[in-house]
């Protein structure tokens, strides 16, 4: 059969996964089997594959594949999430590049840039993934704002509000001024920054002197209400109840007493400023004091600002810290590092801010997801534990979610105001049922659409992300729905840790809320893809290569072999570009025993004793194979069954094997160890499938002539059965001893064509099943047992047996005397220092068992590579 030099990768990746569509091999639908379910973590519809992407889908393929060739109903389910705030920012800058305001053209013409955009830039990552041989049942692929999708968040929301468990209220929550909405706690990441601390003077109203106030913040001293003390502080015990004025604005204000104040810290008086402080808030809210906001949306500063109304926040910082110093108001301005709060999504420095939002009251939702991961006999498995803790601890100390964004982009909350009145709301699926519902929760049936204004905010993007599992089955509050009774829960989830709490906590949420059950069984959190450096693989940085650059340099699957070698759950995945190439020549290696392979003549002849336990021995290592592996998958320890599986395919099949049942040069195979080779070839690679399925595809293809419509993506995982370990071990030994001589002859410079005779110490040493083996593969004339006047030679040791080779004629005798005598001088200068210091009782008496015990171990192993030596020497 003619098989290409090489693996043409290119051609062979896009020929299979057209055939793989063409057939609909991962398609599926409910049936008799048990469901194996997988669903993708949605990527934002208009991003392109990362390094991230690579190794999260490479895992699930692997998972996804192996559960379908074990009999498994596999279904991996394919999507893209619609990410509010990233693809918002992305079309009002692609606008504004236009020369168009987002708030000029509405929100109905916003909306339709925002479809537009999302069709032109989406799409993409899919295409990629199919480049990277993922197996979605692509006929499942879901959007998270779809209509079917829309339709699930609408209901859920409307769910929850009736339960009472979603409700609007007037807190302080995180402000994005860039893109002009809300983030949760988890969406905001602190950074260590650079700044100043100012300490000003804010002088009393009444009488003479000053009190000083540190911040961080001049700007927000147009927004202070009071100066708070410690009531136990007795530097300010006399001044509480008095005024002060607040520089450049001149407002008077009042000294207030509360035990928050820390008196060690700073010179013990605090700034309240309720409208830009969490905890200013708390303590306003407690003293009832006046909220002065002097910030709009966008960062910069309003009326309250006074003159420096409509400079950005920055801008104005640096110039009220110069007016103050030029009118005797700051004392001093230090260097100072401080942790600020940003935006996730676009960086921004985060505003606390107060206002009007949707929450969801999540402690009583909590309840059920903690037990579900934390008890003893947990229905969700986190893998690994490691990441239980930070789990709990979030979960433990969860605060009501603020649902609602300040963006167009997304699902609309489904909430109606009456006349306006933000305290008369009706939810309801779509406008006909919330003017039927308003009729009558109002009693009056005159009530029209006109008196009706849908809340204009949007849902957060976890929103819709939480319902994935349920949403991309359809129909999430019908208990008769097929699909979701047959697919959910899932099996296996495998995510970034850093989005344990945003998405995966949240999804384990609402499905004990709403189908009273777990999502998913097992957590697979991956680490962070890092360079050599140790950096994170970053745009910023320019230190992540291009994933489909990669693929069609080293091949996909050696990319994928790449990326999984060193990829510990949990652990980040040190990545080097050589790793792909060391899978592209696995890839070069299981090609090549392929053409080997295909190129034998086979002859109708009885097999010899050493193919017979050549096949015998690839048997039962392959069922040696399959143990190992069922215990790696079953634990998650992916990186360590490709492992596994590439040196059973490189040592044990295309190195052993196939050189233990080579024919001679000229000579033809037996027919019936070419037909075991061949269904030994098709089960490797059947295992390795999971890992490389391209150029499995192809080899599977060529081994043997196939009909239309099959692929070694639906074989059968071979079955496990009990293991010969006695007779993998003899069979260990046969290597060592052919090892031992290979070893000899490199050493001696003996030709390899030359035949020789070996003696052996024992008849155990050697299994007599197969010696004949080992005379084919280390060229060895006769194997016998030692004779006591054997001559001149040399020994070796294999395992524990020590093995005996007569001189050839090609040996150097005087060389390997002049060898043996220098180790010999070496050893016995090694062994002398050794017992000097065994003979110290000071030594012997002192120190640590352990030491003594290793120092005299040394001196037996010494001691008796001195005698064999010396009984070398001797034969020579």
């Amino acid at each position: 059969m003619s098989i290409s030099p090489k693996f043409e990768h290119l051609t062979a990746e896009d020929k299979w996964y057209a055939y793989w569509m063409d057939h609909k091999f991962f398609k599926s639908v409910p049936d008799e089997r048990e469901s194996y379910t997988i669903v993708i973590p949605p990527p934002n519809v208009t991003g392109v594959l990362h390094m991230g992407h690579m190794l999260n889908n490479t895992l699930q393929d692997v998972l996804i594949r192996r559960a379908r060739m074990l009999g498994y109903n596999a279904c991996w389910v394919p999507g893209t999430d619609h990410a509010s705030i990233a693809t918002e920012a992305k079309v009002v800058q692609k606008l504004k590049d236009d020369g168009i305001d987002k708030f000029e053209i509405g929100r109905e013409e916003f909306l339709k840039h925002a479809w537009e955009w999302t069709h032109k830039h989406g799409g993409i990552i899919q295409q990629q993934l199919k480049k990277l041989g993922c197996s979605f049942d692509w006929d499942r692929e879901a959007f998270t704002m779809d209509d079917v999708r829309s339709e699930s968040v609408l209901k859920v929301f409307i769910h929850l509000y009736e339960k009472g468990l979603i409700y609007r209220g007037y807190r302080m929550v995180n402000w994005d001024p860039q893109a002009k909405t809300t983030l949760s706690d988890e969406e905001v990441i602190y950074k260590e920054l650079n700044g100043k601390l100012y300490h000003l003077s804010y002088p009393m109203v009444e009488g003479e002197g000053s009190i000083q106030v540190a911040t961080t913040r001049p700007e927000t001293i147009l927004g202070d209400v009071a100066i708070c003390v410690n009531p136990n502080d007795e530097r300010y015990q006399n001044l509480i109840g008095k005024k002060v004025l607040v520089p450049i604005a001149n407002r008077e204000i009042p000294i207030i007493a509360d035990d928050y104040v820390d008196m060690e810290f700073g010179t013990g008086c605090l700034k309240i400023t309720p409208a830009h402080d969490i905890n200013d808030y708390t303590i306003g809210k407690k003293h009832e004091l006046e909220i002065i906001d002097v910030l709009d949306e966008e960062g910069k500063l309003n009326a309250h600002g006074l003159h420096y109304e409509g400079q950005d926040r920055f801008v104005a910082r640096k110039a009220i810290a110069k007016e103050l110093e030029e009118k005797g108001f700051l004392v001093k301005a230090e260097d100072y590092k401080n942790k600020v709060g940003t935006s996730e999504r676009t960086g921004a420095v985060i505003e606390p801010r107060l206002s009007d939002q949707w929450f969801l009251k999540m402690k009583e939702l909590a309840q059920p997801a903690i037990k579900a991961v934390m008890d003893e006999d947990a229905e969700i498995q986190l893998i690994p534990e490691k990441f239980k803790n930070t789990y709990r601890h979030w979960m433990e100390n969860v605060i009501d979610w603020n649902i609602s964004r300040q963006l167009w982009w997304g699902h609309q909350i489904p909430a109606w105001y009456y006349k306006g009145d933000r305290q008369k709301i009706v939810v309801a699926m779509n406008e006909a049922e919330a003017l039927e519902k308003a009729r009558q929760q109002f009693g009056d049936a005159s009530i029209s659409m006109e008196d009706l204004q849908q809340e204009p905010d949007v849902l957060d993007t976890w929103f819709s992300s939480w319902l994935w599992p349920l949403s991309v089955f359809n129909g999430v509050l019908d208990p008769e729905n097929e699909e979701i009774n047959y697919y959910y829960p899932t099996r296996d989830l495998i995510t970034a840790p850093e989005i344990l709490f945003f998405w995966v906590a949240r999804m384990i949420i609402i499905g004990y809320e709403l189908r009273d059950t777990k999502p998913f069984s097992n957590v697979y959190l991956t680490g962070i893809v890092r360079d050599k450096q140790g950096r994170k693989m970053s745009k910023s940085l320019g230190n992540s290569p291009d994933p489909i650059g990669l693929m069609e340099k080293y091949s996909t699957d050696g990319v994928r072999v790449g990326m999984l070698l060193t990829s510990p759950a949990g652990n980040d995945l040190p990545f080097d570009e050589e790793l792909c190439e060391q899978g592209r020549n696995f890839s070069n290696k299981i090609w090549n025993a392929q053409r080997l392979v295909l190129n034998w003549e086979v002859a109708d002849k009885a097999p010899s004793a050493s193919d017979i336990a050549a096949m015998r021995w690839f048997a039962e290592k392959k069922l040696d194979t399959l143990e190992k592996l069922e215990a790696s998958f079953n634990s998650y320890r992916i990186s360590e069954a490709l492992m596994t599986t590439y040196k059973w395919v490189w040592d044990d099949f295309c190195n052993w094997y196939l050189e233990s049942i080579k024919p001679a040069y000229g000579e033809a195979i037996s027919k019936a160890v070419y037909d075991q080779t061949i269904k030994f070839f098709e089960e490797v690679t059947t295992v390795l499938h999971p890992f490389m399925p391209f150029i499995t595809e192809e080899i599977w293809q060529n081994l043997r002539p196939r009909k239309e419509g099959e692929s070694v993506s639906l074989g059968e995982w071979p079955k496990m059965q009990k293991v010969d370990s006695a007779y993998l071990a003899d069979f260990d030994q046969m290597l060592a001893v052919v090892n031992g001589v290979r070893n000899l002859r490199a050493s001696k410079s003996m030709s390899p064509k030359e035949s020789l005779e070996i003696f052996l110490p024992a008849e155990e040493a050697l299994s007599g099943e197969l010696r004949e083996l080992a005379s084919k593969l280390a060229n060895l004339l006769k194997i016998e047992m030692k004779a006591e006047e054997a001559g001149p030679g040399f020994s070796f040791l294999a395992g524990k047996y020590e093995f005996f080779v007569p001189a050839g004629e090609q040996a150097d005798l005087g060389a390997e005397k002049e060898r043996i005598e220098k180790e010999l001088n070496y050893l016995k200068g090694f062994l002398k220092s050794v017992e000097k210091k065994l003979s110290n009782e000071r030594f012997v008496n002192n120190a640590p068992e352990a030491v003594v015990a290793n120092e005299k171990a040394k001196q037996e192993d010494a001691q008796s590579k001195i005698k064999a030596l010396e009984e070398s020497l001797a034969r020579l």
